[in-house]
């Protein structure tokens, strides 16, 4: 993301997890860990959507962690239908809680936003999140859970992967609110700056 992007290597379920780790200039207020869009479709955790997450959350204090699910980069395994990717997730989590103190957020863009949910859900009451943040997630193709009324949902008006219908659909039974980008499209091409500004948006 930038020349003081650290790259690091997490201990996972199919092998090693490469991890990219963007601190704050300020004491840390806690950790972001990021998950990227659909490893099949090109999707790493260098994508544009996930680094401007990543900002958007070192802005307001948060160290990100971004990471590449089994068999993207240099992450050792390979495409587990999305079921390892979430337990890639959590090792990434675990590890991430017990190396820093405060609070922490998770987050995910389009499949990332699935995987983000689906560990949220799988975590103990010991490991709360403070903040789930999914982005134009993909509840048409993946059994995204219900998650924290609290929980930043940002979609694309004119999302041509995810339909908007379908995140209304999802989020109507839990009443959940979803922040909608008018003429955005699934990779946000030239709104990237209106959605970091959202999620700092939604810390003040």
């Amino acid at each position: 993301m930038n020349r003081t992007t650290r790259r690091l290597s997490v201990a996972g379920p199919a092998g090693a997890i490469e991890c990219a780790v963007d601190d704050t200039s300020a004491p840390s207020r806690g950790t972001a860990v990021l998950c990227h869009p659909h490893p099949q479709f090109g999707g790493t955790m260098d994508n544009k959507v996930v680094q401007t997450m990543a900002r958007a959350l070192v802005q307001v204090g948060y160290r990100a962690v971004r990471f590449n699910f089994r068999g993207v980069g240099s992450s050792q395994g390979a495409w587990n239908e999305g079921l390892g990717e979430v337990d890639d997730a959590l090792a990434v989590i675990n590890d991430s809680i017990a190396a820093t103190e405060g609070e922490w957020v998770l987050g995910g863009f389009s499949f990332g936003g699935y995987v983000a949910a689906a560990a949220a859900s799988r975590l103990g009451p010991t490991r709360t999140v403070r903040r789930l943040v999914l982005v134009g997630p993909a509840v048409q193709n993946f059994p995204v859970p219900a998650v924290p009324a609290d929980t930043l949902v940002v979609h694309g008006e004119h999302d041509e992967v995810v339909p908007l219908a379908a995140v209304l659909d999802w989020a109507r039974p839990q009443s959940l609110p979803v922040t909608v980008v008018p003429g955005g499209g699934h990779f946000f091409h030239g709104q990237l700056p209106l959605l970091k500004q959202i999620i700092t948006g939604a810390w003040h």
